[in-house]
């Protein structure tokens, strides 16, 4: 016998970097050293910074994922991978530098795997980091056929001075929310037992939806908000915290960006919830609470601002093509999101 006999096939392997190859490079940038195939990455650090922070962060697409694999649509969930870890690091302030990803599966397939990096590859383009390595797990009988799952791993900088961490929030502050491109990478297991317990169809095109299909909605990608926001920052937009608004919603993250005896008070009514999320609700009979607690419910990034930059932060971000509402204010309190109530 040998390793192919048991599943693993390695010169498929060989292949299969010979074919994201062009999709990394693509993605570099100057301070990349040494390419793809060597048993680790090279990142020199850039010039300029006097007390350079680095910043990391990991994560998933969760069982996002599984539409995918249904569906057989693998062109966008790379690019979930590094929005969510980007728009991480970026809540403290930080430039995404270099990323790395893991994909596991239980037979490698080139062709479906090589959409999968292409996705990764525009993420990293879209944040402006470099993709500098990988690993791809071959795992038989570890996944069903078809399946794959993926992490990522990302570094970014930030000069010390202007790390973003809660301590510049003042009552008063403004919520500036940035608007999603639907659901992003959270909540899918209840999306998923949605559909299923109301035996309904990844191509059903309920007619809220304006002729898109639920698999269109579901698979579109994160929105990666670090190039508008970096260069609002550079511009002279005073930003005293930042939240990215993924698992767990406004609830849990936005808060997460207060300082001691801060709570936030939002106004649901301030922005229009796009149309899934009400199929949602009626199709599931999900209450109110729960939703928000699941769901981004339209808001994927939230800055908070002194008020007399609160139109001036509208109005940058609604010339980036990004919608921006004033959903709140910060009030005294401990740390809770107000506000939300059935």
């Amino acid at each position: 016998m040998d390793y192919k006999d048991a599943g693993v096939d390695v010169e498929a392997g060989r292949s299969f970097v010979d074919q994201i190859r062009s999709l990394v490079q693509s993605t570099h940038r100057s301070e990349v050293l040494g390419g793809l195939g060597g048993f680790s990455g090279f990142f020199q650090l850039p010039t300029g910074y006097k007390e350079p922070v680095l910043v990391s962060g990991t994560d998933g697409v969760g069982t996002k994922l599984k539409i995918a694999h249904e569906l057989n649509r693998h062109n966008t969930v790379g690019i979930d991978l590094v929005a969510m870890c980007v728009n991480d690091v970026l809540t403290s302030g930080a430039e995404p530098l270099f990323f790395l990803d893991y994909l596991a599966t239980g037979k490698l397939n080139p062709e479906q795997l090589t959409e999968v990096v292409a996705g990764i590859a525009e993420g990293c383009r879209q944040s402006g980091c470099a993709l500098i390595g990988g690993e791809t797990a071959e795992m038989p009988g570890f996944y069903q056929q078809g399946e794959y799952d993926l992490a990522g791993f990302c570094v970014g900088i930030v000069e010390k001075s202007q790390i973003v961490d809660g301590s510049q929030v003042e009552l008063g502050d403004v919520a500036i929310a940035l608007a999603s491109q639907g659901l992003h990478s959270n909540g899918f297991s209840l999306v998923r037992k949605i559909v299923s317990d109301g035996n309904f169809n990844w191509n059903d095109t309920p007619s809220v939806l304006e002729g898109q299909s639920l698999a269109e909605v579901f698979l579109t990608p994160t929105r990666i908000y670090v190039k508008p926001v970096l260069e609002a920052r550079r511009s002279g937009i005073d930003i005293h915290g930042m939240a990215h608004i993924t698992g767990g919603g406004l609830p849990e993250n936005l808060p997460r960006c207060l300082g001691k005896n801060q709570s936030i008070k939002i106004n649901p009514n301030s922005w229009t919830i796009p149309p899934i999320f009400n199929w949602l609700a009626e199709a599931g009979n999900v209450n109110l609470t729960a939703m928000f607690n699941t769901f981004n419910m339209g808001i994927g990034f939230v800055l908070l601002v002194p008020p007399a930059e609160a139109e001036q932060t509208i109005s940058w971000f609604n010339s980036q093509n990004i919608a921006a509402y004033n959903i709140g204010e910060v009030v005294a309190g401990d740390g809770s999101l107000l506000g939300i109530s059935e």
